[in-house]
């Protein structure tokens, strides 16, 4: 968690590498997406197909938690998700980055105590990075200023 631009998504992105390269199935994909994907698992009634794939790689990573709203039905399937990953026996890690801290998610998850249900399966054995600092984008920023004087042409005929 953290502001904008520290390298959250880059992190997220090196450990999932990194799960790749010793062997373990990695899925990554934005809030957005997992919100689409479980709205359309939900109107199309292939839930448990859409829930399976998201329950069945080594390591899940959710990029910019917070940047979209999930109604009840996919706040519901989201629960379901980390639910079934957190009962899992075998390698299993999740990585959720967000901008938002925890105690604001309500605003992007609706439902009753679903989202507590949620959170305390995500952080019973978790490890979470707060991160602080300034952003690395436009570190290579350039700025060019330019200054134009007039220039007075006497056309001859």
């Amino acid at each position: 968690m953290g502001p904008g631009g520290i390298g959250k998504t880059h992190l997220a992105q090196a450990y999932g590498r990194e799960c790749c390269l010793n062997g373990y199935k990695t899925y990554y994909l934005k809030a957005t997406e997992l919100r689409d994907k479980l709205r359309r698992a939900a109107d199309s009634g292939s839930v448990s197909r859409a829930v399976a794939a998201l329950v069945k790689p080594s390591c899940l990573i959710v990029d910019e938690v917070g940047r979209c709203t999930f109604d009840k039905a996919c706040t519901d399937l989201f629960f379901d998700v980390v639910d079934r990953r957190y009962e899992k026996d075998c390698a299993n890690t999740m990585i959720l980055t967000s901008n938002t801290p925890t105690n604001n998610w309500d605003e992007f998850f609706t439902g009753d105590d679903t989202l507590l249900c949620t959170l305390d399966r995500l952080f019973d054995r978790a490890s979470v990075f707060v991160m602080k600092g300034a952003s690395f984008r436009g570190a290579e920023l350039e700025i060019f200023s330019v200054e134009t004087t007039p220039l007075a042409v006497r056309a001859t005929a």
